[in-house]
């Protein structure tokens, strides 16, 4: 998914739309949930109904062939929009972030049912191989760059690390939010180290022409949970298993469908596999670690 920004935004209720002429196909069993024969799907990284179709026109096509159900985008505008889409029952299933499934996860109660690993999802903390920093103790008082506010890779990721290596992210150094000028900025020397995402990382190096040696690691973290699908609270959880056990029977189709389009490329190589809430404990470790413990408050974008 493309990064994402999460914090300090004002929560958006985009919620002006009439509502789904598929809603009247829905039908609910008493005590059971819902068991709607056209699921409408959201994905919260992708605006618009045609750029829906263009992203993801050919997965839609494979998941109404392996479910055996229509599959209705509804486009949102961001992440606070999916959330208010989950809570009016104007959304049944949601492709999001980690970051984003914990705060709407908090905000909605929706069931995390699917997630698709990314390969080499992980972050780092490197420095210029100039810098002479070798230990986490020498970053203390120092600024480091990162990304986007609320970015898995790109934030929750790296902060995570530096409170595993004995640091305070808030106190004891500086860190700056420079979006796409992050890498720039340690290759500028205008920082003494950056945190980010080993792909970011990769493409850098790439596009520099240069080596790890150059920028060398100095610290590399866990593999950070992958992207989820989720499910409404209001869908019965008989329906999810069902989902789950067709995607994951039909999970070489799928996957090839969304890495047809070059948008996808980051899911080449991934799986389809099937998660739980609590495989995303980490990712609300890393919130509490950059000071946030009331995720309900950072639905916005």
């Amino acid at each position: 998914m493309k990064r994402r920004g999460f914090l300090g935004y004002s929560l958006l209720f985009l919620v002006g739309c009439t509502a789904s002429t598929t809603q009247s196909q829905n039908s609910s069993q008493p005590g059971s949930g819902n068991q709607p024969e056209t699921l409408r799907l959201a994905v919260t990284d992708v605006q618009g109904l045609e750029e829906l179709q263009r992203d993801y026109g050919a997965f839609q096509k494979e998941l109404e062939a392996t479910l055996g159900r229509k599959i209705e985008f509804f486009p949102v505008a961001d992440r606070a929009a999916a959330a208010v889409a989950l809570q009016s029952d104007q959304v049944d299933i949601v492709f999001t972030g980690p970051a984003e499934y914990v705060v709407i996860n908090a905000k909605t109660q929706a069931v995390p049912f699917l997630a698709i690993t990314r390969p080499n999802y992980f972050s780092v903390i490197a420095v210029r191989a100039d810098s002479g920093i070798t230990t986490a103790e020498q970053l203390k008082g120092l600024q480091l760059s990162m990304s986007d506010i609320g970015s898995t890779s790109g934030h929750l990721g790296p902060a995570k690390i530096l409170v595993d290596q004995g640091l305070n992210p808030q106190n004891d150094l500086e860190v700056l939010m420079l979006g796409d000028a992050e890498l720039q900025a340690l290759k500028n020397a205008d920082v003494k180290a950056w945190g980010g995402s080993y792909i970011d990382y990769e493409r850098f190096l790439e596009a520099e022409g240069a080596q790890e040696s150059d920028y060398p690691i100095l610290f590399r973290g866990e593999t950070l949970p992958s992207d989820v699908l989720i499910a409404s609270k209001n869908i019965a959880p008989s329906l999810v298993e069902e989902m789950t056990e067709k995607m994951l029977a039909n999970e070489a189709a799928l996957i090839a469908a969304i890495t047809s389009v070059d948008a996808n490329e980051k899911f080449v190589g991934s799986e389809l596999v099937a998660v739980e809430d609590g495989d995303y404990d980490s990712v609300r470790e890393a919130y509490r670690a950059i000071g946030v413990n009331e995720f309900t408050e950072f639905v916005g974008e």
